[in-house]
């Protein structure tokens, strides 16, 4: 179990502690302590500093509308938009050093051109040209955190993850974190991201549409073998309730 707690508006101790529960109670369990990421704030900057060594990050003062208003909108599936070329420092410009306390963004240089692949277990093979569908992205931010792609990709190496199963909004993600991958000798697991869960009208649920979370069927007396028999494929028995 790992909390991705980076987020220091929208992550509080109380709805951390919400969500174990709501786990607990659907009867998933884990052996292993709960990995929280900032508590593992140094191992991210100890990747950050080999990404630096290697001349592969650059310093970023520019905004996030400074970016959007360049590069135009997103893709549809994507929040972050194609970060343009002109923007970024020469490749053979000094490299400023990373600072004891950040309080610059940091970038990650995609190699222009280069096609990043992959097969997905859901969507079968998957392939996007750096610079041109996706481009420098984010590693460290100006607030002194590690991105949610630096993270990730740490704890995946750290806790040695072999499959990754997760939304299919997060397909353009993971060629971001294969190069970060590479570019710490490392291994990237296998993917495979799934259909997205959506309400009776096709939205996409999300945080704020509250009335499907676990918490509030929970409140309903809806019991945890009814929501995985919803779910489950239809190979799969669900656990009798306890």
């Amino acid at each position: 179990m790992r909390m991705d707690d980076l987020d220091r508006d929208r992550c509080t101790p109380e709805f951390a502690a919400a969500a174990l529960e709501d786990l607990n109670w659907l009867g998933l369990h884990w052996e292993v302590p709960v990995i929280v990421q900032s508590q593992r704030l140094p191992h991210y900057r100890r990747a950050l500093e080999a990404l630096h060594a290697a001349g592969l990050i650059f310093p970023c003062n520019r905004s996030r509308r400074d970016v959007r208003e360049a590069a135009g909108a997103p893709h549809e599936d994507d929040d972050e938009p194609v970060y343009p070329r002109e923007f970024r420092p020469p490749a053979d410009a000094p490299q400023p050093p990373l600072d004891a306390v950040i309080s610059t963004n940091w970038r990650f240089r995609v190699p222009d051109g280069e096609t990043i692949a992959f097969t997905d277990g859901a969507a079968g093979p998957q392939s996007a040209v750096a610079g041109r569908e996706f481009g420098d992205f984010l590693v460290w931010r100006k607030d002194d955190l590690p991105s949610y792609q630096l993270a990730c990709v740490v704890d995946d190496i750290a806790m040695g993850i072999t499959e990754v199963v997760r939304g299919a909004d997060l397909i353009r993600s993971t060629f971001r974190q294969l190069l970060l991958f590479r570019a710490l000798s490392a291994t990237a697991p296998a993917y495979y991201h799934c259909d997205l869960m959506c309400d009776a009208e096709g939205r996409r649920l999300a945080k704020r549409h509250d009335a499907l979370s676990l918490r509030a069927l929970r409140a309903q007396g809806v019991t945890p073998a009814e929501i995985l028999r919803k779910f489950a494929p239809a190979t799969c028995k669900p656990p009798s309730a306890s």
